[in-house]
């Protein structure tokens, strides 16, 4: 009935349009849909991740574990994993199920993005921050780590002619961003001088290399069918790169070449960018832009600019895109909210009834002979009866597109008050007694305490102070 209501070609539309929402807890510092759209992870500056659920927009989860800044958020295909990465060096793998800690994986340096395998939950690759990128296996009860190589694997000619000082430069290049092929078969890695390189799984050497550009690229995002790309590098360009499927038999990947379908810039302002993502069907990119507050949609089709979504006037940092509706999230910088930008759908009355027309101003209404008839009472309790009788399926779910064969997980939502959106504004005081949180209250690491000990010595003293001074008598002030 309520899609009756709506008009069909605002259901045909594939982007958002206005800024229709937000969602609070703590300070945001990234996001990720799981690939059911169903939940929305959220990691906090405090290193604490949040669970929200989309249809109730509350908090279903809290998985406290990191201690620093959440860097990345990944979700297994059948959404009951979880993998975060942070700047404490650490990697944990979540279950779901019951919120506890399945592996705890430390590195030796800050992680600046993990991503779980498509179809293994205990295979993750890992960038570090100025540090070689490694492929993970949780499989067993020690996890095993494996380096990955960071150098480009050049063509054959530029190998015969390659001296000295190149092949150390070339050794020398970073991996700042690592993702999984839709087939979890090869890596794609981006380095820091702009080459794109695809590392075989199993036997984790490289096996072909493209330079997109001369800058860092520091982001790859793939479509749902994973067979196109987006990258978001430091020379202020966003490329989108269709991806062959490189588990083919025939498929030279010597001589294979990787072309760029469309570069997306701002040729006026010259933007720099903070996050890419791909829309639900892969038609539009979406990206934040640096120092603004605007998202900025392209086509895909005609390679042109269709919407600058208004945000807050705030800047914004990680974008998400719904996995099946119109329907993208940010995060801000400064206050950490989580921004929602959906469709406004004004409903359609006259689908109620075929002879129903909605009108601007009143009209005068002539009733028809029979419209307001008295009916028998055998014909209407005839008509109950018949309504009685017809067979209603409540225990058939219909299936939600996106949805696997395998077994789909479900997650209780927690509904408390303390793990809603106002978390910070409001808090418990009493049994049922709720108020609102002073300005200050819970800032003590402003004033430089750096744990609850010192906290709670230093009001000890401020009240002993206040104890002495209410016992010392009245002087009179000198004149």
């Amino acid at each position: 009935m309520n899609l009756s209501l709506i008009d069909p070609f605002i259901l045909a539309q594939d982007y958002p349009d206005a800024l229709t929402g937000k969602a609070r807890s703590g300070h945001a510092a990234c996001i990720r849909f799981n690939r059911k759209g169903d939940f929305l992870a959220s990691g906090r500056a405090d290193g604490t991740v949040v669970i929200f659920d989309i249809e109730t927009n509350g908090v279903a989860r809290k998985l406290r574990g990191h201690t620093r800044q959440i860097q990345a958020l990944s979700w297994s295909g059948d959404g009951r994993y979880l993998l975060s990465s942070s700047s404490d060096w650490k990697c944990i793998l979540w279950d779901l199920r019951d919120g506890s800690k399945l592996r705890t994986v430390r590195f030796e340096a800050a992680v600046y993005i993990a991503e779980l395998h498509p179809t293994n939950h205990l295979l993750f690759v890992v960038s570090l921050f100025e540090h070689h990128p490694f492929l993970v296996d949780l499989s067993s009860p020690i996890p095993s780590k494996h380096q990955l190589p960071t150098a480009p694997k050049r063509p054959k000619l530029d190998r015969a002619d390659l001296n000295e000082k190149q092949a150390l430069q070339d050794a020398k290049q970073l991996t700042c961003v690592t993702i999984f092929t839709a087939q979890g078969e090869h890596i794609i890695a981006g380095t820091n001088r702009g080459w794109l390189n695809i590392i075989e799984v199993c036997s984790r050497t490289t096996v072909h290399s493209t330079r997109l550009c001369s800058g860092a690229i520091f982001l790859l995002r793939l479509t749902a069918s994973g067979r196109d790309m987006v990258s978001n590098a430091s020379d202020r360009v966003i490329r989108t790169i269709p991806i062959p499927n490189f588990s083919q038999a025939d498929l030279d990947l010597e001589n294979m070449k990787i072309e760029v379908e469309h570069r997306f810039q701002d040729v006026v302002n010259r933007l720099s960018w903070n996050h890419v993502v791909f829309s639900s069907t892969g038609d539009y990119v979406a990206a934040s832009t640096y120092m603004n507050h605007d998202i900025y949609m392209w086509e895909r089709g005609r390679g042109s600019l269709v919407k600058i979504l208004e945000g807050p006037k705030e800047e914004l940092g990680m974008v998400e895109w719904h996995p099946h509706r119109p329907f993208v999230v940010a995060c801000g910088l400064e206050t950490g909210r989580i921004y929602l930008w959906s469709i406004i759908t004004p409903q359609r009355w006259s689908a109620l009834a075929p002879d129903f027309a909605e009108v601007e101003e009143n009209v005068e209404y002539v009733e028809r002979e029979d419209e307001f008839d008295i009916h028998p009472i055998e014909e209407i309790h005839k008509r109950r009866l018949d309504l009685e009788d017809e067979a209603v399926d409540v225990l058939t779910v219909d299936p939600v597109k996106g949805d696997s064969e395998q077994t789909v997980f479900t997650m209780p939502v927690i509904l408390d008050i303390m793990d809603g959106e106002s978390e910070e504004e409001i808090v418990a005081v009493g049994p049922g007694t709720m108020r609102r949180k002073s300005p200050g209250e819970g800032r003590d690491w402003m004033n430089g305490a750096e744990s609850g000990n010192e906290a709670e010595e230093h009001g000890m003293s401020k009240r002993a102070v206040n104890a002495a001074a209410e016992k010392m008598p009245n002087r009179p002030r000198k004149r």
